[in-house]
């Protein structure tokens, strides 16, 4: 016996791709363009939010005015910039021959071996935080032990440093020990970017090369790179975003402050901060949208840099 709604339950077929999108637009509103828009409309008020909505006063474009002579804000930029090419450009260098090597040498353990590689993208901000102020400890971690270890090799010891590092107070190790972490956490994500592209590239391209007497190293610049070259614009894309939006791990790294003379503070470190350490949302409102500018632009420019000259 089938069930069946009554007639003025009945949803028309007219308006039943409404119904069914109504879940979703309505979270979208709420979560997502609500704030977009509240943000853009702080960014012209001052307001403390202990006090009320009430205590919102229209400053027109002085936020942005503070935001463009606010010292720290541009050495957050500064920052931001540093660590997202420190450890944005290592993470594609590293990545795609190292997933043209997975795509060659495993066929039946290739799964296993991209999972391992992926497990850290996946893996808690709590964990991280945890792993990595031990590995960077001064006194105890093997980060330390083991430049201690190379310092014992003749031929080696002078590349070193001649002490222990204080990675997590040093201004001048702080930047490196985060570009380390972000390298960490997303070498794995662009492997099973390229990955994914490499099983696309026809065999017979190889395979033609091949009996033309090309080397592996002649196929992977003739072939492999110019066949990837729309996952690296996506990857890299994806890397300009990220790197200009980085908050967890600098913010885990220094307790959220920014650390030993500001060093680690990324600009949306330094947002966070002006919003809920200074109570000053609408600088922090006006500072993301021109951040939000900038990442805009170089993300254009990514664009136009791979961008074929036929196009």
């Amino acid at each position: 016996m089938s069930f069946r709604l009554p007639p003025a339950l009945r949803l028309s077929p007219r308006y039943a791709p409404y119904a069914l999108l109504a879940p979703f637009l309505l979270l979208f509103v709420v979560f997502g363009l609500f704030p977009l828009l509240f943000s853009l409309y702080l960014a012209f008020h001052s307001w403390e939010p202990t006090s009320g909505l009430g205590a919102m006063h229209w400053v027109g474009l002085d936020n942005f005015a503070f935001a463009l002579q606010d010292e720290w804000f541009w050495k957050s930029l500064r920052n931001t910039g540093w660590l997202a090419i420190a450890s944005g450009v290592p993470q594609h260098l590293v990545a795609i021959p190292l997933a043209t090597f997975l795509h060659l040498a495993f066929k039946r353990w290739r799964n296993p071996m991209v999972g391992a590689y992926f497990l850290p993208y996946i893996t808690s901000s709590v964990a991280i935080a945890i792993l990595f102020s031990s590995l960077f400890s001064t006194d105890y971690g093997l980060i330390n032990l083991a430049i201690a270890t190379v310092r014992e090799v003749p031929l080696l010891g002078h590349l070193v440093p001649q002490a222990a590092v204080d990675w997590l107070n040093d201004p001048d190790a702080l930047k490196p020990a985060i570009s380390m972490i972000v390298f960490w956490r997303y070498v794995g994500f662009n492997v099973v970017l390229y990955l994914a592209a490499l099983q696309t590239i026809p065999p017979d391209l190889y395979e033609a090369a091949t009996m033309d007497g090309a080397s592996r190293l002649q196929q992977f610049f003739h072939i492999t790179l110019p066949s990837l070259r729309p996952m690296i614009f996506f990857g890299v894309t994806l890397s300009v975003i990220g790197g200009l939006q980085l908050f967890e791990e600098p913010f885990i790294l220094t307790g959220g402050k920014g650390g030993s003379d500001q060093a680690g503070m990324s600009a949306a470190v330094y947002l966070y901060r002006n919003a809920f350490d200074f109570n000053d949302f609408g600088a922090a409102s006006a500072m993301s949208w021109l951040l939000f500018f900038i990442v805009a632009a170089l993300t254009w420019l990514t664009n136009r840099a791979f961008r074929r000259k036929d196009d």
